[in-house]
């Protein structure tokens, strides 16, 4: 695949990613849910996320309760739940991806402590439910400033704890790298061309602070990665 250079001073809104295709090549499809534990090993840096942000939170008296919003093929799911037994503590992990190929990939990959829903983060708010935990990677690029606002306050009401939602930030070095990364190494799926429009699609810093509610905090862990997050019960 050939790179082009595109205007990267405004964000893509109105080209859907490949993969959001009903009608999309399932093998395809499944193909990419299945690289995605390599690409997020590769650019999406949850371990530091996790030692920082999740494990001095995690309490070892009780069940510790997580929601992963748009999760996929539940990579990120799963190696939330075993990085947390590995280090002595009990997590119940709940995925959900409004997706229902999503889920039905994800459900054959199932271990102990870890549920998979195809529904929406306002059904859970319906239910009443409840987490010490919510974390998205990749979701912030797929939704409009109005979508985006709607699913922050879902998350404030969901969340009892810390909510994290993790994703690239736009930029051409960042368009090139994974251009120039992805290229070589995902073949037979929708990772590279629809990475390259995730990127086309994703928010400055300065875009995501301007429509983040207060209480809500954007970071840039490392280069090219922004972390929107709050925490309840701090202004």
């Amino acid at each position: 695949m050939k790179l082009s250079w595109p205007n990267l001073t405004r964000r893509e809104t109105h080209t859907p990613e490949l993969m959001d295709d009903p009608a999309c090549n399932l093998r395809k499809l499944e193909r990419t849910y299945a690289q995605f534990e390599q690409v997020n090993a590769l650019v999406s840096g949850w371990w530091p996320v996790y030692l920082r942000d999740i494990r001095p939170r995690l309490r070892r008296e009780r069940a510790n309760t997580l929601l992963d919003i748009g999760c996929g093929g539940g990579d990120l799911a799963r190696q939330l739940l075993g990085w947390a037994a590995r280090d002595g503590f009990s997590l119940r992990v709940l995925g959900i991806d409004t997706d229902a190929r999503a889920i039905h990939y994800a459900q054959r990959q199932l271990y102990s402590g870890l549920e998979f829903r195809a529904v929406g983060s306002r059904e859970l708010l319906v239910e009443g439910a409840k987490f010490d935990f919510i974390v998205s990677n990749h979701v912030l690029h797929h939704l409009s400033d109005t979508e985006l606002t709607t699913l922050l306050a879902d998350c404030q009401a969901l969340s009892s704890g810390i909510t994290l939602h993790s994703d690239i930030e736009r930029h051409p070095l960042a368009y090139a790298g994974f251009g120039l990364l992805a290229a070589p190494l995902f073949h037979d799926s929708f990772i590279l061309p629809d990475g390259l429009l995730s990127v086309r699609r994703s928010f400055t810093k300065a875009e995501l602070s301007r429509l983040a509610p207060a209480g809500w905090q954007v970071t840039r862990p490392f280069p090219f990665r922004l972390l929107l997050s709050r925490e309840a019960g701090r202004a």
